[in-house]
Order: structure tokens, then sequence, then C-alpha cells
């Protein structure tokens, strides 16, 4: 065919050619050297930096913190957020927090940060990553037992003891403005995040508050079906932890099966 056409038209069509020869050979090149180019604006996937973990409701760093030293055990720099007051103020306030944790991290050298949040310190996150443009800092999000929708248990203090219900309280409650707003928000697709949770959730009920779309959702039932984890339990488990470990890696965030399960407790043990 090309021999029909004119001199000028051979050129230019080879030209495209080559063209488009060299751009596969750069994306290529880019595949061998760790998966496809980084979007425009996002952290690269490829260059694990910080951790930061943010407590659940009332601000507690126990669990979070033996967390945190195992991360720390597989050689990356962990810490956990120190929110505001007890904890339970305003989510938009901790979120403000969060913001000042991971500009300092940044600040200081670390090519990426990768954040956790444990129960309403996942909430948090969201809501970092909505108002604060967290999708464009954090390489990586993951929550455990967060209640993103809500938990029943904070609508019935917000109605029967109104007094004893501070801020977060009265907006963990399904239905809360703070929750609708961000239920209208979609999940920024080039932030990968992994949600995990147990379905012997007695705090944050219905479990399945934890789901969210565009996230890789777990349950650690669909991996260790015999598992009996509780709430307060995910941030300790092996199970849990070797779910985190693997979510920090470089790989694609997949969800893992059955037959995960011995090698995940394995590593989160370890």
């Amino acid at each position: 065919m090309l021999r029909t056409l004119a001199p000028r038209r051979r050129l230019f069509l080879g030209g495209v050619a080559a063209v488009v020869v060299v751009l596969g050979a750069v994306a290529g090149l880019r595949a061998c050297r760790g998966g496809p180019a980084v979007p425009s604006g996002f952290p690269d996937q490829r260059r694990p930096g910080s951790v930061l973990l943010v407590p659940g409701y009332g601000g507690g760093q126990g669990a979070l913190s033996v967390l945190a030293a195992r991360i720390r055990h597989d050689g990356r720099t962990a810490r956990v957020v120190s929110l505001p007051g007890d904890g339970t103020g305003d989510l938009a306030a901790q979120a403000a927090t969060l913001d000042a944790a991971v500009g300092r991290e940044l600040r200081a050298g670390a090519p990426s940060v990768d954040v956790i949040g444990y129960s309403a310190g996942g909430v948090v996150v969201l809501l970092w990553v909505a108002d604060r443009g967290g999708a464009h800092l954090a390489r990586r999000v993951i929550t455990l037992g967060s209640p993103l929708h809500g938990a029943r248990l904070a609508a019935v203090g917000s109605v029967v003891a109104p007094g004893a219900c501070p801020t977060a309280c009265q907006q963990l409650a399904p239905g809360s403005d703070l929750l609708r707003r961000l239920d209208g928000i979609p999940l920024p697709p080039a932030l990968p995040w992994l949600s995990v949770w147990t379905r012997n959730d007695q705090t944050v009920q219905p479990p399945e508050s934890a789901r969210l779309s565009g996230a890789v959702n777990v349950a650690v039932q669909d991996v260790c079906p015999e598992a009996a984890v509780q709430h307060g339990e995910l941030p300790t488990d092996p199970l849990v932890t070797g779910l985190v470990l693997a979510g920090l890696g470089t790989a694609a965030l997949t969800a893992p099966g059955p037959g995960d399960c011995a090698a995940l407790r394995a590593r989160g043990g370890a």
C-alpha cells in the first residue's frame, strides 16, 4: 500500500510509525523498571516512605504503637499521630492534625507517606483525603475496622445521652451531615486504599460500614474463615498485621483469599 502513496505521504507515515515504536519501547522499559508511569500529581507507588498511623475515637495509642513497632521492624519509619485533645473532638480538626503530620514527614525528606487509620481514625483519613488533598500526598491508605458510613453505637449515644456524646461521636452517627457529605465524594482512582475489617466487630455495627467504594475491601474471615478477631484486636492480630505489611509494599493492591491465610499470619507474626 505504501508504494501507491505520494513520497511525502510515505515519509509522514514512516515518521509516525517510528514515533509509535519509540513510545512502545519507553513504555516497556518503564514496565521492566517497576510498573507503569506514575499519574501526574500523585506519589510514586515505587517509593515507599514514612507510615503515619491515626488512632481511633479517644486517641488511644497503645494498640497502634504495637503495629507501628512491627512496621519499623520491616525497615520503615512509622509514627502514631497524636490527636488534639482526647480524640473525641471535631474530626475536621483531627484531619488538620494529620495534614500537619504528613507535611512534616515530607519536609523532612520522606519520599512518600502511607497512612493507616484505625477505627474512627479511618474517617479522619477519609476526611483528610476529601478536604485537604490527601490523595495527592498519600501513596497508600489502609483502614482497619473504620466506620466509614457510621456506627450504630454513636447514633444511640447521640440520642440517649447527647451530653455524653462529644462532637466526634455525633459525627460518627450514620446519616450525620459529615458522613452524608463524604458518601457523595468518590474515592480518587489513583489512590490505592485497603479497607480491612472483621465480621466479629461488636463496636462498629454494622461491620460492613468499613466498606468503601473504589477500595480493596477485605473481611478477615474471607482470608481465614475461622478468624475470631474483635474490633480492639485489629491493630495487633497477626493476620491483620500481615495484610497491613503486604498492603504497604509496592505491588498492586489485591484482595487475598483463603490460600493466603497461613502466609499472611506467618508474616504478621514474625
